[in-house]
């Protein structure tokens, strides 16, 4: 074995590559012909955008949990274990199990090298493979088209939204931009669009695929009830649902794609509506609108991981939404990839102060840059 511990192979990993960032599939499907990786015979899903990626992909999981199936997700990126990203039923992938992987990852792939990323999605894939799941949930980790997460064919692809982010490899207008996303779609698969506006490039490559498009506001929609919501779609209809367990009300957006999904996926994987509730009630995304306190103090922090202007725009409204006793103050860190002075924009008049940090990592944006915005 290269080496004998999960940080080391990370290590090495991060170096292996030209690129840190190198999008295509090429690399992936020469790699999985050398494992002689077979796709498992289960429903897979695929969850692309810009935004609303995470929460979709823990609603898709949790209902798919409470309904007594055993489920793999991968996610991107981690918060503080790199384990986070690959996990079967609910439980983070453990080192032994990365390890395997990495080695036979690192002996099929001969002289070819290969990102971080894709090391990550292949270890992911591999794991799901041996580990009996009866379902799969991938994120994509950026674009749709050319990201390792699309090296398999979804049952199902759900594409959350579509905003301004990661111009440089996906193009600097949302139509491009949708495009690109839109490479998750297959033909004769259900696509399912979780907002109510999308750029007419997913429409157009829809159409051209014959994927099957539903839409949020037109083919499936949620209405607020008194003490909850209903949710209706082309075949099945649910009413006095609790709220999703995450804040804002964009949840409600990612909630019914989630739904709209599932109910395509019914005769394979049929879930009940007390599962859906139970769902609902128990979901957790860590670092969306995480809401925590200080023990032993009155402060209460909210760490929130969006990094680009629509994602500040929703943490804005979150935020206006929340009563508030004392002055707020913002501490900000981002990469030098990032809109900083969009997202400011969004957050203006949100925080009393705020005060500039710094992420590791040769991406980072220093602490002077964001503080002068």
């Amino acid at each position: 074995m290269r080496f004998c511990r999960v940080s080391d192979w990370l290590a090495w990993q991060e170096q292996l590559h030209p690129r840190a960032i190198d999008l295509g599939l090429d690399r992936l499907q020469s790699t999985l012909r050398a494992l002689a990786w077979r796709r498992p015979s289960c429903p897979i899903i695929t969850v692309g955008g810009t935004n609303g990626k995470g929460s979709t992909v823990a609603l898709l999981t949790r209902i798919l949990s409470e309904s007594g199936y055993r489920v793999g997700t991968f996610s991107s990126p981690h918060l503080i274990r790199y384990n986070e990203r690959i996990r079967i039923a609910e439980h983070e992938i453990d080192d032994v199990s990365l390890l395997v992987a990495f080695e036979r990852i690192d002996a099929a792939r001969g002289a070819q090298t290969l990102t971080f990323f894709e090391f990550n999605a292949l270890a992911a894939l591999l794991v799901f493979e041996t580990a009996g799941v009866d379902a799969i949930v991938l994120e994509v980790g950026m674009g749709g088209r050319l990201d390792a997460a699309n090296v398999v064919d979804a049952d199902a692809a759900v594409i959350c939204s579509i905003a301004l982010d990661h111009w440089e490899w996906l193009g600097n207008d949302v139509e491009t931009i949708g495009a690109e996303k839109a490479g998750i779609l297959r033909p004769g698969r259900p696509a399912i669009l979780g907002a109510r506006q999308m750029p007419n490039s997913i429409a157009r490559i829809a159409e051209q695929l014959g994927a099957e498009v539903q839409q949020l506001g037109r083919d499936f929609d949620w209405q607020r009830e008194t003490t909850g919501w209903s949710w209706r779609g082309r075949s099945h209809k649910y009413e006095r649902l609790p709220p999703p367990a995450l804040r804002g009300e964009i949840q409600l957006d990612n909630a019914s794609a989630s739904l709209a999904a599932l109910a395509e996926l019914s005769k394979r994987l049929p879930v009940d509506k007390p599962a859906i509730e139970r769902g609902l009630r128990t979901v957790n995304v860590p670092g969306r609108f995480q809401v925590t306190k200080t023990v032993g103090s009155e402060i209460e922090w909210v760490l929130d991981v969006g990094h680009n202007p629509a994602a500040a725009h929703t943490l804005a409204r979150s935020l206006n939404e929340s009563p508030r006793r004392t002055p707020t103050i913002a501490v900000f860190a981002a990469l030098a990839d990032k809109d900083v002075a969009g997202i400011v924009a969004q957050l203006a008049g949100c925080f009393g102060a705020r005060v500039g940090s710094q992420l590791s990592g040769g991406r980072a944006r220093g602490t002077a840059a964001l503080t002068e915005r």
